[in-house]
């Protein structure tokens, strides 16, 4: 089971599983236009996520710098890292939940096209 959870804040920003991925990416690449690339976004789509993402908080989550003989970057910084660690365990602890919630009654990929095929959706009238 997977959970994908977002998570709204009282004061209007939200985080959810794409602004974490793109956090995530950056943590790996060290560039945005890299991360974008990957989770397949348009860059400008992947700056307006990152700006708000830095904007929500009180500290940013990732610091960028701009273009130049060597190219630009980005770095992800500590609360950054604090972020994508915290949403990650609550990640971890709603599938949790939600599994012990929906351990009986749901049909596993094997048996839910079985039990499909052998419920007809209309009944045939004699």
């Amino acid at each position: 089971m997977h959970v994908r959870i977002r998570v709204d804040f009282d004061s209007g920003p939200s985080l959810g599983p794409g602004k974490i991925e793109l956090l995530e990416q950056i943590a790996k690449s060290h560039s945005l236009s890299q991360a974008a690339r990957v989770l397949g976004l348009s860059y400008r789509r992947a700056w307006l996520l990152l700006d708000d993402i830095n904007h929500s908080f009180e500290q940013q989550a990732v610091v960028t710098t701009t273009g130049g003989r060597h190219g630009g970057g980005a770095q992800v910084t500590p609360f950054g890292l604090d972020l994508i660690t915290r949403y990650r365990k609550l990640e971890k602890a709603v599938e949790q939940l939600a599994s012990r919630a929906f351990r009986k009654g749901v049909a596993t990929a094997n048996n839910s096209r079985a039990a499909i095929r052998r419920r007809p959706l209309v009944r045939a009238v004699r």
